[in-house]
């Protein structure tokens, strides 16, 4: 079996369905030797899943991704950020608000589809909620709808109730993205520009590619047009690549850990 390496894997700690443990098992059986949980706006999961990953043999990199926007464009932006110092003091000064803020929303987005006319079983969205305490909307539609995220029974009554002038429509305010680099940056960390062609964020490499130092290349949404993009972009302003799965078990629609470790070689010899 081909070695693989992952840096881009969410668990419970975030929006992901499985347990540090049950995707650290899952990358042990795809081979994978290096990976990184990049849970969104926690670094929890590194001191966590770090004993496990020792005893399995898999080198675990600190990671996160960071929830932001791009308030110039208006649009969402999210940042990785890699190799942190662990007491990420002023990643969490930043991340701790927006989880308050997230969790505080998805209790009033439950309040609103109940008034909708749905009824939400309380005990079966904390089922699916992680260690961090932090509801998100997967564990919502876990409460209300059997069917998997690749359903398009799911896909309808999610967008129905989230998007457009459904009732839970609407979001969190989001941190700006500069802020994230530069407290990235501060906690001496890489940071890194997630799915750029998934969330359209290429203008605002151009804007701030002195604090940036990676651009992830290899993601489910990306292909050979962006793999051409990114390749030109880390070339002009000498930036590394990132990549990995997007994993987020049952709640998103990969189902696999690990890519190529070959594609990622310079980068696996960096993060070391």
């Amino acid at each position: 079996m081909t070695e693989k390496i992952d840096l881009h894997v969410h668990s419970s700690f975030s929006d992901g369905k499985d347990s540090v443990n049950k995707v650290l098992n899952l990358a042990k059986e795809r081979d994978v030797k290096m990976l990184s949980f990049v849970d969104h706006d926690t670094n929890l999961t590194y001191n966590e899943a770090l004993p496990y990953a020792k005893r399995l043999g898999i080198d675990l990199i600190p990671g996160i991704e960071i929830s932001a926007y791009d308030f110039k464009r208006r649009r969402k932006v999210h940042v990785l950020g890699y190799n942190y110092d662990l007491d990420a003091t002023n990643i969490k000064k930043l991340t701790e608000p927006l989880q308050t803020r997230r969790h505080q929303h998805s209790l009033e987005q439950i309040k609103k589809i109940e008034d909708y006319g749905i009824d939400i079983d309380m005990d079966e969205v904390k089922k699916t909620v992680g260690p961090a305490g932090i509801i998100y909307k997967q564990h919502i539609m876990h409460a209300i709808c059997d069917d998997h995220y690749t359903c398009p029974k799911y896909t309808t009554k999610y967008r129905t109730l989230f998007k457009n002038n459904g009732p839970a429509a609407g979001d969190i305010e989001y941190i700006d993205y500069i802020a994230a680099l530069k407290a990235i940056k501060q906690d001496r960390g890489l940071a890194v520009i997630a799915h750029p062609g998934q969330l359209h964020s290429y203008e605002l490499i151009e804007d701030n590619y002195e604090l940036i130092d990676g651009i992830e290349k290899y993601h489910p949404d990306h292909g050979p047009t962006d793999y051409e993009k990114i390749d030109a972009v880390c070339e002009k302003y000498d930036l590394f690549i990132t990549g990995g799965s997007d994993y987020h078990g049952d709640f998103g629609a990969t189902d696999e850990i690990g890519i190529d470790s070959g594609l990622l070689k310079e980068t696996a010899q960096l993060f070391r």
